[in-house]
């Protein structure tokens, strides 16, 4: 219980700096400590009471071992089961708590891009792309898409979609990672199969107050905008592209015909990676041995193959596979989703000691 135990600590000195009048003085750090206090105090609540079942499962536990009496080991073992039915419920909120603060993100941005495969891959993305948009679609999220590199053939170098809904984050955030495809290419003309991959980034799109950028941190130019084949997107200078001095890292965005649309998006995608790269810094800075979890978006690790020929999905993280990629294709994507978030909950209870809420 070491981790929950510095989390009460870090909670119980959040709640002395937000008694302390001066700091309401500061009321953009006040509200962050805030912030932090609301989420903390969740999981500090779940872990008192967690604390108190324990002791119940134990006093009914020992009252099993040393008690003859047949009435007095009956109500214990009434009590054993409702306690650990209790626990149970615990730790499934807790699991629902513990995996950071971004875990309750409603906005996301998603980022699909053409891995290794050329026109192949770019034609993937753009599957994936369409996937995804009938999964939205069927968990009422909101989406918009922020800016595409489109291919002749109808295919995508680069998307990114702004996603928004109650359960964004949660449902695609194990969506992150390399996806890899075998099938015949339609510019295939022997019928052999190929092998090519698209990478798919989710990162959650932080609120203005939760992360600010300085005015002269940023390049912003405009410039015109390009499509396939060179052709022109527009005749004005409306794309825009902004460079955030301080990383060297650049966004560039021509969807729109309006310079002002183009740059809101660039600045909430540039934002979005921003917070992404600084969510991983405290990361390893917590631990450099930290394990890696489930869906933990590195971009070079393999995490699903989507084999055509044998209409067969498989998730490399769990070891599912499925006979039904037609389905899935078609957004049905329920069943891996559900596997994941398990096996998510089950390692994070295991990297607190927690164990998977068994009967042991």
């Amino acid at each position: 219980m070491e981790r929950l135990e510095q989390i009460k600590k870090r909670y119980e000195q959040l709640q002395k700096e937000l008694s302390n009048p001066d700091l309401m003085r500061d009321r953009i750090s006040y509200e962050e400590k805030a912030r932090e206090a609301g989420r903390l105090g969740k999981i500090v609540t779940l872990y008192d009471a967690l604390v108190r079942v324990e002791e119940r499962i134990k006093q009914a536990e020992d009252v099993l071992r040393d008690e003859a009496d047949a009435e007095l080991r009956e109500l214990a073992q009434e009590e054993l089961a409702e306690a650990r039915g209790e626990r149970k419920r615990l730790l499934d909120e807790l699991a629902g708590l513990l995996g950071g603060e971004e875990k309750a993100a409603a906005r996301v941005i998603m980022e699909i891009r053409a891995g290794t495969g050329g026109e192949e891959a770019a034609l993937f993305a753009a599957d994936l792309m369409r996937m995804y948009l009938k999964f939205f679609q069927k968990h009422n999220l909101k989406h918009e898409i922020l800016d595409s590199t489109p291919t002749e053939l109808g295919g995508f170098k680069e998307v990114i979609v702004a996603v928004e809904g109650r359960d964004a984050w949660r449902l695609l955030h194990n969506e992150a990672g390399t996806h890899r495809v075998q099938r015949v290419p339609v510019t295939e003309s022997q019928g052999r199969i190929h092998t090519s991959a698209a990478t798919v980034a989710v990162l959650p799109e932080p609120e203005d107050v939760e992360l600010r950028i300085p005015d002269e941190d940023l390049r912003i130019e405009r410039i015109k905008g390009g499509g396939p084949g060179g052709q022109s997107i527009n005749k004005t200078s409306s794309a825009v592209r902004v460079t955030h001095l301080p990383t060297g890292m650049t966004v560039y965005c021509q969807d729109e015909r309006s310079q002002h649309r183009n740059l809101q998006k660039a600045m909430r995608i540039l934002r979005s990676r921003l917070y992404e790269m600084e969510r991983r810094k405290r990361e390893e800075e917590v631990s450099s041995r930290r394990r890696q979890m489930v869906g933990s978006g590195d971009r070079s690790e393999k995490i699903r193959t989507y084999n055509f020929p044998q209409n067969r999905v498989t998730d490399h993280r769990i070891g599912l596979t499925l006979y039904k990629l037609d389905e899935v294709m078609e957004g049905n994507l329920e069943e891996i989703v559900k596997a994941l978030l398990e096996a998510e909950k089950e390692e994070r209870l295991r990297r607190v000691g927690l164990g998977g809420g068994g009967e042991g």
